[in-house]
């Protein structure tokens, strides 16, 4: 198997983990997005943990690569608070969507810091999926310009954050001390407010931010392994495919249907994708 292949193989695998994981915090109930960020971090912290204890890897990271893990963490962190608050202000569709406006701006973003080259008929279908994405959003219609804009700045945050997961593999940090570090810093930032406004949960509650964290955790070793075999340009349209993982759940566990506009985006960004891999195989042929 290709190095592109398993590349979006785990991209994918990455956006089902993920919208699995917006399913479960949605479950959890009103609970401050914060509060559901810690839990949903230290239970991938565990899983890190356990995976590099075991792997014989070591929990320390290169030293020319703390910097780099550092932003890597903070606006993953930032990317993780904004989508939590979208998803629950939004439908489940649609915050994940407003979300996947990320990769659009990872292939900005590799492109401006990474200087990887980007084709043309990538950026067309890139820009095609945005486009996609706009039928969802709506802009201007019913939605609510608060949630909106706050999953905006998660999404620019996980734009951000992916990007720094590919200059970490191409500089050779191991994914599981990226999840490791990233899991640690979101935990000790949220801390605080969990130690001072921390609020009382069911048992319930508790049970469904434990799936979402696991969740997280597949979630997070899927994405990064992904950037860590291929460029954001090859691969970050097939991140959409999590609008669509995410109309189902929200279809099964809160009866949401999509309109038709939100239909017609949908079937725009699966076209995108499978025209995307069919030019890059060309190319590469």
């Amino acid at each position: 198997m290709s190095k592109k292949t398993k590349a979006i193989l785990f991209i994918i695998s990455a956006a089902f983990f993920f919208a699995l994981m917006n399913t479960f915090v949605r479950l959890s109930g009103d609970l401050p997005s914060i509060q559901k960020s810690f839990f949903r971090n230290f239970i991938a912290l565990i899983v890190a943990f356990g995976i590099l204890r075991k792997s014989g890897i070591g929990f320390k990271p290169k030293k020319k690569n703390i910097k780099l893990l550092i932003l890597r963490s903070t606006l993953g962190t930032m990317g993780i608070l904004g989508n939590f608050y979208a998803v629950d202000h939004m439908s489940l569709a649609d915050a994940s969507m407003i979300q996947k406006l990320s990769p659009f701006l990872v292939i900005i973003f590799s492109f401006l810091f990474l200087k990887e080259k980007v084709k043309l008929y990538q950026i067309i279908c890139v820009i095609g999926a945005f486009f996609g994405s706009l039928f969802v959003i709506k802009p201007g219609a019913d939605i609510d310009i608060i949630p909106a804009l706050v999953g905006l700045l998660g999404a620019v945050g996980a734009g951000s954050a992916y990007t720094a997961v590919r200059a970490l593999s191409n500089n050779g940090e191991k994914g599981p001390v990226i999840v490791f570090f990233f899991s640690a810093f979101s935990c000790l930032v949220t801390l605080p407010y969990i130690l001072f406004a921390y609020e009382p949960m069911s048992f319930n509650q508790i049970i469904m931010l434990l799936f979402a964290g696991f969740a997280a955790a597949g979630g997070q070793f899927s994405v990064t392994a992904a950037y860590s075999y291929a460029p954001a340009k090859e691969i970050s349209v097939y991140d959409y495919s999590q609008v669509i993982f995410a109309a189902v759940f929200g279809f099964v566990v809160a009866g949401e249907l999509p309109d038709m506009y939100s239909v017609i985006g949908y079937v725009i960004i699966c076209s995108i994708s499978v025209i995307m891999f069919i030019l890059n195989n060309r190319q590469k042929n």
